[in-house]
């Protein structure tokens, strides 16, 4: 049994993850903004914390005692939601964070869960930069998810051992869990490749139970 944290507890992923990590038994600190709208995460064996996963003094306060941690953390649910509140530093802000705050907590495991969009097309380019492919609209979104992925790589000397999991653009709310999915590279899957978000939190898990890759960014779909 392991205790993990998981920051963005309430929304589709970190709630698929959340159920994924109690069916295995393991012990779940869900982390909120905002615990009034997620007392329904609350249940046997899940402790509900307020938090912010861009503040390291919070991480560090929280995060003690905890085997591995989960960034399933939003701030943008799709483009009718628009960009006026968007932070375009929100990612490096939180990878920051997470680095030093579970640092100093001795979490030694990171897995965060990534963006299709800067994975690479069969030509060796993001797929962001296709605006056949991905809309225009969207990209500061991309851009700012990039600039997280880019402050880990940058992080060489980090104790933390994280990993960031890439699911297609095809993620499915409401597929059956399967238990079934499978690992790529920086090479996006081909159009048809999809995942439910209950696979993916079986992915995210068994990169906790199983730690098979390292400091990377690899794609996760059926």
């Amino acid at each position: 049994m392991s205790d993990i944290v998981i920051f963005g507890a309430g929304g589709r992923a970190g709630r698929a993850i959340t159920a994924e990590a109690r069916e295995r038994g393991h012990r779940v600190t869900a982390v909120v903004r905002d615990t009034d709208k997620y007392r329904d995460i609350a249940a046997d064996g899940v402790r509900l914390v307020p938090g912010d996963v861009t503040d390291a003094e919070a991480i560090s306060s929280i995060a003690p005692g905890h085997d591995a941690a989960v960034h399933a953390v939003s701030p943008f649910s799709g483009p009718e939601q628009g960009f006026t509140d968007l932070d375009p530093h929100f990612f490096v802000k939180a990878a920051d964070a997470l680095l030093h705050g579970l640092a100093e907590a001795r979490v030694p495991r990171l897995v965060l869960v990534g963006l299709f969009a800067n994975l690479n097309d069969a030509h060796g380019r993001p797929v962001m930069d296709d605006p056949s492919v991905f809309p225009a609209e969207i990209r500061p979104f991309a851009l700012a998810h990039t600039a997280g992925l880019d402050r880990l790589r940058a992080a060489r000397d980090t104790v933390v051992d994280w990993l960031m999991l890439t699911p297609p653009a095809l993620l499915d709310a409401t597929g059956a869990r399967t238990g079934r999915y499978r690992i790529g590279g920086e090479t996006v899957p081909s159009a048809s490749a999809r995942l439910s978000y209950a696979d993916l939190a079986v992915a995210v898990v068994d990169e906790i139970d199983t730690p098979r890759h390292h400091r990377a960014r690899v794609s996760v779909f059926d």
